[in-house]
């Protein structure tokens, strides 16, 4: 694993570190998810898991590790997140500073089967996430059909917005509905001072982006405050 910081612009604090996939000798996210085929996804997602809560409690983080998951791996909510918390109690990592999420890229089998996970999520304690929200197939739709505690907007909508009217409008217009749901906004991809100053014009507080940091192999990076 990778990590990417996730920052409180505000608190000028980290507010979690993203776990990224890499190979064993640090290859590429996209060379190992070329090799997830629906005989290994159950086997790798778990194997992801335990892997960034091995490593978040490694390194000692002192904040939320946020881990990707593939809703379509898992099969009983309660049962596959099992090797999670043996994880954390055999490594000391803290379950309430889990943040678990799905990107909007990967098409969906059965909604209802997501909204059991995300419910069972919660229950345990965990929160959740929409990763690379505005990028997939079912825009506001997924949004409806349950409520996570975050969402990501995907670096498509943030590239150059303070450039792009469209853009700007967009976002106000999502950054309006998560302020009525009391869901939190992450922008990611950020990698200009004017994309950030303009996101913070609109209300953004939490920020992801080679502006503030790149992911480091198996280490927590510095952080690069903008001015």
């Amino acid at each position: 694993m990778a990590f990417q910081p996730i920052v409180d612009v505000a608190q000028r604090t980290v507010f979690a570190y993203e776990a990224l996939v890499r190979g064993t000798r640090g290859e590429s996210a996209s060379s190992i998810l070329a090799q997830v085929n629906p005989e290994n996804r159950y086997v790798f997602d778990q194997a992801c898991r335990v892997k960034a809560v091995e490593l978040a409690a490694r390194l000692d983080m002192p904040c939320f590790v946020s881990i990707n998951f593939l809703p379509n791996a898992v099969y009983q909510a309660a049962t596959c997140i099992r090797a999670t918390l043996q994880a954390a109690e055999r490594h000391g990592f803290p379950t309430r500073r889990l943040i678990f999420e799905i990107t909007e890229n990967e098409e969906l089998v059965d909604k209802e089967h997501l909204k059991r996970i995300i419910r069972e999520y919660k229950r345990q304690g965990f929160r959740t996430a929409i990763d690379d929200f505005g990028a997939g197939y079912s825009g506001l739709n997924l949004l409806a059909e349950f409520q996570p505690d975050l969402i990501k907007l995907d670096m498509a909508l943030v590239h150059a917005i303070d450039t792009d009217p469209v853009r700007q409008a967009i976002v106000k217009g999502i950054l309006g509905v998560c302020r009525a749901l009391a869901i939190d906004v992450i922008a990611e991809g950020v990698e200009t001072l004017p994309e950030y100053h303009l996101l913070r014009e609109l209300g953004v507080g939490l920020f992801q982006g080679y502006l503030f940091a790149r992911p480091d192999f198996e280490a927590l990076p510095a952080v690069s405050w903008p001015g």
